[in-house]
């Protein structure tokens, strides 16, 4: 079995630019891995492939660019997403289709595209990026959580459906984690100090600490996990009275 690294890796990693997808991006590389980047935005020199996951002109652009570099796809990590804050009767059907489109059927159709070249990929791997939010309410909406609690059962199918393939499909579900998309609420006093309630060790998460378990479950070591769901969320989900 090969070392506790990702050399000779060809990987994907959308929403690559910020918060938890830069730094899984950054971790990947930096375990050996070549990583091609997407966003919406050139935000830096690493978003080699501007696309917005929910248009399928833009999925098709990332597929062209991984059949153009690399030929085959060995890592995807379904990383994109975002929210609308807002209680499920207020949210106009548009901001639905918004939150869904990017948090599930964006990232399921980007698997079904690129399925044939995780196909051909070495030990290929898949690591959707769910939320806690997909097994308890935690106040992001129903949305949110309906898309999040989706992308974690699409994740199971497929790690059974493509289990002949080779191909595995895991998921992790972060807590709050300190990146721009959640400062907002961070920034709160009394919000932040209900989070912090509800974690028995006491402090939201850092993107560094996702990363690290992404990257395990797209490593070699990790290749008899299929269909897992790895929550981190410093025991909020083990947390009773």
């Amino acid at each position: 079995m090969a070392n506790w690294d990702l050399k000779g890796k060809r990987a994907v990693v959308t929403g690559g630019t910020r918060g938890i997808g830069a730094t899984t991006a950054d971790e990947l590389r930096a375990l050996g891995a070549e990583v091609l980047a997407v966003a919406r935005k050139p935000v830096d020199a690493h978003a080699v492939v501007t696309a917005d996951i929910t248009r399928a002109e833009d999925r098709e652009r990332i597929v062209q660019a991984v059949k153009d570099r690399w030929g085959a796809l060995d890592i995807l990590v379904n990383n994109a997403g975002m929210n609308i804050r807002k209680p499920w009767t207020e949210l106009a059907p548009y901001e639905q289709a918004t939150v869904v489109d990017t948090d599930l059927l964006g990232p399921a159709n980007l698997l079904r595209q690129l399925h044939p070249l995780l196909a051909q990929g070495k030990a290929p791997a898949v690591v959707n990026v769910a939320s806690v939010a997909a097994f308890v309410d935690v106040g992001s909406g129903a949305a949110y959580a309906m898309a999040k609690a989706g992308l974690v059962q699409l994740t199971r199918s497929l790690a059974v459906e493509w289990a002949g393939a080779g191909i595995r499909v895991n998921a992790v579900a972060p807590w709050y984690i300190r990146t721009p998309l959640t400062e907002p609420v961070l920034s709160q006093p009394d919000r932040l100090e209900r989070i912090l309630a509800r974690t028995p060790m006491k402090r939201v998460g850092t993107p560094e600490e996702i990363a690290a378990a992404i990257a395990f479950l797209c490593m070699d070591k990790a290749s008899f996990i299929t269909g897992h769901c790895l929550v981190a969320d410093g025991g909020l989900l083990s947390l009773g009275l």
